[in-house]
């Protein structure tokens, strides 16, 4: 562990010593995907904003798990399968409720 730390931080101040400095005004100049940025840093979001996108993540983490699921679907034994579809029936119909609960909030509205 005290070896990965130590090679760590020697890498972080070789590349500061050895590595090449030629600053300009476009290097320094701040990037956000391609485009020059309008307005300040400090600018205040909606909390709207945040809400979407706590709800993206979350779903889509929710969706991970339909992965292994589908992938394993084949494998069950015969007499499962069907257990195994209304198994996530119910978790897919639990996340439709969360999603119409949502919308019926207005947490996805963006007024």
């Amino acid at each position: 562990m005290l070896f990965a730390i130590a090679f760590a931080i020697v890498c972080v101040f070789l590349s500061k010593f050895i590595g090449p400095k030629n600053p300009n005004p476009v290097k320094l100049s701040t990037y956000e995907s391609g485009m020059e940025p309008v307005g300040t840093a400090r600018q205040r979001f909606s909390v709207k904003y945040y809400m979407a996108a706590m709800l993206f993540i979350l779903f889509d983490i929710e969706i991970v798990f339909l992965y292994p699921w589908a992938v394993a679907y084949r494998k069950f034994i015969p007499n499962t399968v069907y257990y195994a579809l209304i198994e996530m029936s119910v978790f897919i119909a639990i996340l439709l409720v969360g999603y119409i609960y949502m919308i019926r909030k207005g947490a996805l509205n963006w007024d």
